[in-house]
């Protein structure tokens, strides 16, 4: 079996006769600037854009693609017919939960104003509990939209701060879907970027939120039409927006969103921690000693899968 793997340390580890590599295995290793012109049965896609990943998915003999991210929209309208594609949920999933779970918090407990106090050099506080603005989320009602694994490990970690989760996904019916939404106090998305989801928190469906709403956002950025958005925010039937996607993304400088007192933004990071690389290895070598086995590894990405 011949593989194409990241050209990264981590990577290369798993050529090694220790414990890290993979018996029987042959690895050749690619770069944003270098993709190895022979053929491979198999790719593990990691940081590789535009020319470069459309080159890869080309690799001749090429039978499936593993891509260590949990979305799948940069690859699959590429992907050549028959060849399988498995993604890395769980990979992401615990460091995602947490993050958004972070966001939930710090938003309800205003730190993203009293942080922009401490950079004006501002003690920044109020002597009336009524008009502080702060809350916990004992009793919030929270609807997670995309309610795979990492909805709930979510609601896991929620649950001990008084939180009242439910879960929607996108084959939801409209009607159950939207009497749901017209209840929440959050509403999370984790939905992956589709023809069906893109576009989907529009004017109209804003509109449904009860006044005072937060919308968390982990998905992807085009899930949100963003001048709707901003229209919700500054009109007040928004409460405020916790985003680590956004669209455009990059946000770029002066755009609107960054100058909402309401909103909090990420980078898109929330899936990163600092062993994520290792861990991406170590989640590669599973998956190719699992294939070896002739058994099926987990995260293949089935036509019509739901979220």
């Amino acid at each position: 079996m011949r593989v194409l793997l990241p050209d990264l340390p981590e990577f290369h580890a798993l050529s090694g006769h220790d414990e890290h590599g993979v018996p029987g295995a042959e690895f050749a290793f690619y770069s944003q600037d270098h993709v190895p012109p022979e053929q491979a049965e198999g790719v593990v896609l990691w940081l590789a854009r535009g020319e470069t990943r459309e080159k890869l998915l080309k690799t001749p003999g090429l039978k499936w693609v593993l891509t260590l991210t949990a979305g799948i929209d940069h690859v699959q309208p590429h992907l050549p017919p028959g060849v399988a594609l498995y993604n890395a949920n769980r990979l992401h999933d615990r460091a995602v939960a947490v993050h958004v779970a972070a966001l939930m918090l710090s938003a309800m407990r205003g730190l993203h104003r009293f942080r922009d106090a401490q950079h004006e050099g501002r003690w920044s506080s109020t002597r009336n509990p009524n008009d502080s603005g702060l809350h916990t989320l004992d009793g919030q009602n929270v609807v997670i939209w995309g309610y795979g694994h990492i909805g709930h490990l979510l609601e896991g970690l929620l649950a001990p701060f008084g939180a009242e989760v439910s879960g929607i996904r996108s084959s939801t019916p409209d009607l159950q879907r939207d009497g749901v939404l017209s209840r929440a106090d959050w509403v999370v998305l984790l939905l992956p970027s589709t023809s069906d989801t893109r576009g989907i928190v529009n004017a109209e469906l804003l509109g449904r939120l009860k006044p005072g709403a937060w919308l968390a956002n982990a998905g992807r950025g085009n899930l949100i039409v963003t001048g709707d958005l901003l229209a919700a925010l500054e009109s007040g039937h928004l409460g405020g927006a916790a985003l680590d996607v956004t669209d455009p993304e990059p946000l770029p400088e002066g755009h609107p969103l960054w100058a909402q007192k309401n909103v909090v933004i990420t980078p898109h990071i929330a899936s990163t921690t600092t062993d994520l690389v290792a861990r991406g290895a170590s989640l590669t070598r599973d998956f190719l000693l699992t294939m070896q086995q002739g058994q099926e590894p987990e995260g293949r990405v089935l036509d019509g899968q739901k979220y």
